[in-house]
């Protein structure tokens, strides 16, 4: 009979947060960017126009036509081509270099939510300390030691995550371990290391989920303003950073050129800021039981 209830239970919650889900326009809309700037990655894996390491110089800074539809740049490349190759990049980074911060940062965060005292006082002013290194200081330092590049580009945008992720943890984790049913559960003989994983992260799982998404949109735009700089994605490797860069010399004779990239790049961060928006407001749990 429990078990009953309990599955009961489930199938209700399920359509209860994809009917919310539905009603809400900013996350319709950010989900389908979302989706948009995943499918546009796919896609470039099996179909592109045109080869994105061909150079026709014949063909050179055409206008959009039926063949080559949104023009070509100077090398003569196909502008949709890059732009399909070139959301690989973003998603690349955008996923290891979030799955850097959020594996390290809530680790410290539970750590030092869990241990409190000095453990927790340390972590955090070491937070502190690596919030005064942005994405785009360390990609600096790191390629005046070890040279330009992609990899460079991830590591130095996950450390940057570290903290905010850590701190954000810490936060929600600190609220969860006054709850009664914590309590119960250190009454019970639970230790730190069990009630963590059986009850803090559960409940602080939306909130990191909701980080995620808005710190992938971050690190898509600094993944661009580092491939911008020449920092980040090398060529002849297409990225939408680097594909401004080349077009700022060309602002008079062919302005599309950065429109294009730009107007990816401003839809993209737009999508994933919304989808989080959306998420947060979704998951709430007040929002839940007020829909």
């Amino acid at each position: 009979m429990p078990e009953a209830i309990s599955s009961q239970d489930t199938s209700r919650s399920a359509p209860g947060f994809w009917a919310r889900a539905r009603r809400h326009p900013g996350f319709v809309i950010g989900a389908v960017l979302a989706l948009v700037l995943a499918l546009a990655a796919a896609l470039s894996y099996v179909w592109t126009p045109f080869s994105v390491y061909d150079v026709r110089m014949d063909d050179k800074l055409l206008a959009p036509g039926a063949v080559h539809w949104l023009g070509t740049d100077a090398f003569g490349r196909d502008i949709v081509s890059l732009l399909l190759v070139g959301a690989r990049a973003s998603i690349l980074v955008g996923v290891i270099a979030v799955g850097i911060g959020l594996l390290a940062g809530t680790s410290l965060g539970l750590l030092a939510s869990a241990r409190r005292g000095w453990v927790e006082e340390l972590i955090m002013r070491v937070s502190d300390f690596g919030f005064a290194f942005p994405a785009i200081l360390s990609a600096i330092m790191l390629t005046a030691v070890y040279g330009p590049g992609i990899v460079n580009a991830i590591i130095a945008i996950g450390l940057y995550n570290i903290p905010g992720f850590a701190r954000i943890t810490r936060a929600a984790a600190n609220a969860v371990w006054s709850r009664d049913y914590v309590l119960a559960a250190r009454a019970c003989g639970k230790g730190a290391t069990r009630i963590t994983f059986e009850h803090v992260l559960p409940n602080i799982a939306a909130v990191l989920t909701v980080q995620a998404t808005i710190r992938f949109a971050v690190a898509i735009l600094a993944e661009a303003a580092l491939s911008y700089l020449g920092l980040g994605t090398q060529p002849p490797q297409p990225s939408w950073g680097r594909m401004l860069a080349e077009a700022q010399t060309l602002m008079f004779d062919a302005p599309l050129l950065a429109v294009w990239p730009g107007l990816a790049i401003v839809l993209t961060v737009l999508g994933l800021n919304l989808l989080g928006d959306g998420l947060r407001d979704v998951l709430d749990p007040r929002l839940a039981r007020g829909s």
